[in-house]
């Protein structure tokens, strides 16, 4: 068994799935992978069960019940990963935005340049977006530089979702107590991660946006995140103890 686990939420990804897997599967490091399916209608977990069959021991599944959001996905992944003893768990999108040929520069990252977490970031020189609109390219920005100014944290891409996590962040982390499902659970792993001293540390990448399937933004989601900032911020001061 690798030490190693990619964690992939889907939903309605048929488009996407198989060529990711098989890319990650591709790289020189061996990487497990977890799908969590939060149970697509399109057909996507039955692809995985198909390509099951040729990677029979390091692809995953895990079907939910019922569509409970990005964060709910990543936590049953999580504690699936730590329960069966991976070192390095990562995080990344279904849709290729991310390249799985950085999964080897995230994991360099932690395990011979002591990162604790590391972080695929679009922001951390310059703004390395491709096939965004304008409009989507400066939310995005604005939304990290807003969260760095209210969190203080020394992370450029803080909404990023393309990460590596050493084994122990995950289990210092109570990670019954993350609160946030969309677009705000990133925010909130890094920050407890950072309030927690765990070293963290940007790579960065060039992120490409979806060219199949369609994106799971919306605005419910990107003001949980506005107004989830300024809640976790005072939590962490007022209430540190429950906080973390």
């Amino acid at each position: 068994m690798s030490k190693r686990i990619v964690v992939i939420p889907t939903y309605n990804e048929i488009e996407n799935i198989e060529r990711v897997v098989k890319n990650v599967f591709a790289q020189d490091i061996d990487f497990d992978i977890l799908v969590v399916d939060d149970s697509s209608p399109d057909g996507t977990a039955e692809k995985i069960k198909d390509l099951q069959k040729i990677y029979k021991n390091s692809l995953h599944l895990i079907i939910q019940n019922t569509k409970e959001g990005l964060g709910k996905a990543y936590i049953t992944g999580f504690k699936w990963a730590l329960k069966h003893k991976y070192d390095y768990i990562f995080e990344m999108d279904a849709d290729y935005s991310h390249n799985p040929n950085d999964l080897i520069r995230l994991y360099n990252a932690c395990s011979k340049k002591n990162a604790d977490l590391s972080i695929g970031s679009r922001y951390v020189k310059g703004v390395n977006v491709i096939n965004w609109p304008m409009n989507r390219v400066l939310l995005s920005w604005i939304a990290s530089k807003y969260v760095r100014i209210i969190t203080q944290m020394p992370i450029f891409d803080t909404t990023a979702g393309f990460v590596c996590y050493k084994r122990k962040v995950l289990e210092t982390i109570n990670l019954d107590k993350i609160k946030f499902v969309g677009y705000a659970f990133q925010i909130e792993m890094k920050f407890k991660a950072y309030t927690l001293g765990f070293d963290v540390k940007e790579i960065p990448i060039i992120f490409t946006d979806r060219t199949k399937g369609k994106s799971k933004m919306d605005k419910r989601i990107i003001w949980e995140a506005v107004f989830g900032v300024i809640n976790l911020k005072i939590k962490s001061l007022f209430f540190k103890r429950q906080f973390n």
